[in-house]
């Protein structure tokens, strides 16, 4: 039974690594060999990396991608973490219809919010902006739902004795509960930077020059504008430069992530 779950792992990895593979090889062909059914390329060459860089502003993208990623990450975790804990922890009228309010945004699809952010943000004059792409994640409704449900874990014998001794919510909130829930803030950090640097709907929409645009929005440029036999050699260049971050976020912070699911199961 052992032998067999573990051939069912290894055939099910495969068919996830094999994807990621084919482009990393596809990135080191030449244009004439990219659609041919070879996995590995006759003759590898690293030009198509030159190329990406010398044909687009792909480090301006790069840039963008990691600011808005960054700011967008430290939103959510603040206002998440703040909200959560208020939801969680005191007692006021309207909390249970406030809570609730919030977790029915989950269930509207982004596309039916597109039209009505577009609209603000014409309006506001942030298109082609930082803060046009920035402002309709800086928010998350499963992260509020992710640290309140954490946030309730915590004694609250612990928090009152924090207040007779004379500390604030602010204090107890950043010293006592924060690195309490620490799993739970390290895997919602996680999640908030893979889906900002991966976003590409609304980024698509609300950028308008080449210099503005994110990774993801970037490498669609390649088959959009070039138009010629190394577009999808180039786009496969640009899908393995972007998920180099990633990676390494992962490897990171992987025993954060692995932790913070564990707990939520035992939730």
């Amino acid at each position: 039974m052992k032998t067999f779950r573990l051939i069912l792992l290894a055939v099910g990895s495969l068919g996830m690594i094999f994807p990621f593979v084919w482009m990393i090889a596809t990135s080191l062909k030449f244009p004439a060999d990219a659609f041919t059914l070879n996995l590995l390329p006759r003759q590898a060459t690293l030009s198509n990396y030159v190329e990406v860089f010398i044909r687009t502003p792909f480090s301006q993208w790069v840039l963008n991608s990691v600011i808005i990623a960054f700011i967008t990450t430290i939103s959510v975790c603040f206002f998440d973490t703040v909200i959560g804990y208020v939801l969680a922890k005191f007692s006021f009228r309207g909390k249970k219809l406030i809570f609730a309010a919030i977790l029915s945004t989950l269930m509207v699809p982004t596309e039916m919010l597109i039209i009505p952010w577009y609209l603000l943000t014409v309006k506001l004059g942030w298109v082609d902006s930082y803060v046009g792409i920035l402002f309709p994640g800086l928010i998350s409704a499963f992260g509020i739902f992710l640290m309140k449900q954490f946030m309730e874990s915590l004694p609250e014998d612990l928090l009152d004795a924090a207040r007779i001794d004379g500390m604030n919510e602010w204090k107890i909130l950043l010293r006592i509960a924060v690195p309490l829930v620490k799993p739970a803030l390290a895997t919602l950090c996680i999640l908030s930077f893979l889906g900002s640097w991966n976003a590409f709907i609304w980024p698509l929409i609300v950028t308008q020059t080449p210099e503005h645009l994110t990774i993801p929005v970037g490498i669609s440029y390649f088959s959009s504008e070039l138009k010629d036999s190394a577009s999808w050699v180039l786009i496969m260049t640009g899908a393995s430069l972007s998920v180099i971050p990633l990676i390494v976020t992962f490897f990171i912070f992987q025993k954060q992530i692995i932790r913070g699911i564990a707990l939520t199961g035992f939730k």
